[in-house]
């Protein structure tokens, strides 16, 4: 008798339910109640009724707890001194879409060693994003995993659709059902069509599989998301973030009956992979909003302790402290810098 089912399968084990995860690291009120608050100060500079800019800042993704704390700890003393101009969301991300092959996330493999603790990794990540909620930073990530939200969603503010996965049906379907305010990247090559695309499908209704907190395999029945929004981060193409790109992006969401709100993602194509360009992109970005362009929302900056990447080798020991091991990033210092330029530059407006 021939096999024909699991061919190319090594072994299957059970993860942990989000339940179980959940009841160890529960929620409180304090967390929960700043959540919500966050995740409606964003629907309201998405809507346009809150004059500041979104500015969703942080390493291009979360390898050492210690480094993440670290940095959340400047960030929101930091966030404290811009807050008139800017609602500051730490970038936290835990899953990564990889083009071929590579570490796919702090979730996937929390130990960098190919040992794929996928239950550890939930715990670790659930842990930090509850410290930050009680810290009083906003968190952002991308969902890559569908079964990820059920782990973790509740405390997410911001949320996002990466360039290689916002024309998937699964993804679109699942965002239908997320409970935060989600951005769709434009494709890879630099088009908009797709970003587009999944905004209008994101705010349909929509049943689809998934799980629930036991675990168990079920039919999700979505509302729709209101709060679906655009995110330029340049392609193949080149950047997408000058003046003539913005009013083309505008002018297709007003084509499509959506809110003319999208923000910019300063790393990627738009810094033409180059973490020294960012703030090239940032300034420009800024003086366009300081400029009167509204439609401008927020900005997304790829910073960690350090400035640079290092390649994760066999000995996660001898990491370096305070350097991405994914996308290069700009360094704290830089960091600081932007923020404090961008809310003087911003406030003159208020106090002009």
């Amino acid at each position: 008798m021939h096999q024909t089912d699991n061919v190319n399968v090594r072994s299957i084990e059970k993860l942990a339910p989000p339940s179980v995860i959940k009841r160890e690291f529960p929620i409180s009120e304090a967390a929960q109640d700043f959540v919500f608050e966050s995740r409606q100060q964003i629907q309201s500079i998405l809507a346009g009724e809150d004059e500041r800019m979104i500015a969703v800042v942080g390493p291009c993704s979360i390898h050492n707890v210690d480094m993440a704390r670290e940095y959340a700890e400047r960030l929101k003393k930091l966030s404290d001194q811009v807050s008139e101009t800017m609602l500051v969301v730490m970038r936290v991300y835990f899953e990564k879409p990889r083009t071929t092959v590579g570490w796919k996330g702090l979730i996937n493999d929390p130990h960098l060693d190919d040992t794929f603790e996928i239950a550890e990794g939930y715990r670790i990540a659930r842990k930090l994003l509850l410290d930050l909620a009680e810290a009083g930073l906003p968190a952002a990530t991308e969902a890559l995993e569908t079964v990820t939200p059920q782990y973790i969603a509740d405390l997410i503010s911001l949320a996002s659709i990466g360039a290689r996965t916002t024309e998937s049906p699964n993804h679109r379907q699942m965002a239908s059902g997320l409970s935060m305010p989600i951005g769709f990247k434009n494709g890879t090559d630099g088009d908009l069509q797709i970003a587009l695309d999944a905004m209008m499908s994101s705010n349909a209704q929509h049943s689809f599989l998934g799980i629930d907190e036991e675990g168990s395999t079920c039919i999700v029945h979505s509302k729709g998301n209101p709060w679906g929004h655009l995110i330029l981060r340049g392609g193949r193409s080149g950047p997408n973030y000058t003046r003539e790109y913005i009013s083309d992006a505008i002018a297709q969401l007003d084509k499509r009956n959506q809110q003319p709100r999208l923000l910019v993602d300063c790393s990627h194509g738009n810094s033409l992979k180059d973490h020294t360009r960012q703030a090239g992109v940032w300034r420009d970005v800024i003086e366009q909003r300081a400029e009167g362009c509204r439609a401008i929302a927020g900005v997304m900056l790829e910073s960690n302790l350090l400035p640079g990447n290092q390649k994760l080798g066999d000995d996660p020991s001898q990491l370096q402290y305070g350097i991405s091991i994914t996308d290069a990033c700009i360094g704290w210092d830089e960091t600081e810098q932007l923020l404090t330029e961008a809310h003087a530059r911003l406030k003159s407006l208020v106090s002009a």
